[in-house]
C-alpha cells in the first residue's frame, strides 16, 4: 500500500526504526536489540486468513543473541514476552505500511499460549500475523490481529486478539 513493497530486508527495517520509512511521527519499529525480526517476507492489507491483512516475518536465532546470556544463566531461553513483542511490532508495521498516520503502541492482547521455547540451538523464528480488524476513523486507527510464532517450523506461541493503535500525539 501507499507505494511500499510487499517484502522488506534488514536495512529497510532499520530505516523504519530510525523513522525514515513511514516518515517522522509515524509507525516505527524499535532499534536493535529490541527489533525482533530480520526481514518481512509478506505483507498485505487484504490477505491472510480473514482477508483483512497479514504479515509474515523471520528472525534468525543465533547463540550470541543478547537475551540468552541473562535469561537464564545456565539455562538460556528467549523470553516469551519478546516473541509477543515481535508480533505487536509487526501489527503496528502493517498499519504504517497501509499509509496510516501516527505512532504505534500496543493496547493489549486477549490470549497468549506458549507451547514451546526458543533455545540457542533453534535456527529461525517465523512470525505470522493475521488481521481480524483494521480500522481508521477520525478518532481511532487500530489493528486487531491473531498471530503465531514458529520455531524451525514448530508452532510455539499462539496469540489471539492483539491490539495495536496509531496515535498522532
Amino acid at each position: 500500500m501507499a507505494g511500499f513493497p510487499t517484502s522488506f530486508g534488514k536495512e529497510d527495517l532499520l530505516k523504519c526504526a530510525r523513522g525514515e520509512l513511514f516518515g517522522p511521527g509515524n509507525a516505527q519499529l524499535p532499534a536493535p536489540p529490541m527489533l525482533m525480526m530480520d526481514r518481512i517476507t509478506e505483507i498485505s492489507a487484504d490477505g491472510g486468513l480473514h482477508g483483512k491483512g497479514h504479515v509474515v516475518a523471520e528472525f534468525d536465532i543465533t547463540p550470541d543473541l543478547w537475551f540468552f546470556d541473562c535469561h537464564f544463566p545456565g539455562n538460556p531461553i528467549m523470553p516469551g514476552c519478546l516473541g509477543l513483542d515481535g508480533l505487536w511490532q509487526l501489527t503496528g508495521f502493517n498499519l504504517g505500511w497501509r499509509g496510516w498516520q501516527g505512532r504505534g503502541y500496543a493496547l493489549g492482547v486477549g490470549e497468549v499460549k506458549l507451547t514451546g521455547m526458543v533455545r540457542p540451538d533453534r535456527k529461525m523464528l517465523t512470525y505470522k500475523v493475521d488481521f481480524t480488524k483494521a480500522l481508521q476513523t477520525r478518532r481511532l486507527t487500530m489493528g486487531v490481529a491473531d498471530g503465531i510464532v514458529e520455531a524451525d517450523g514448530e508452532v510455539i506461541y499462539i496469540v489471539k486478539d492483539m491490539k495495536v493503535a496509531l496515535s498522532e500525539s
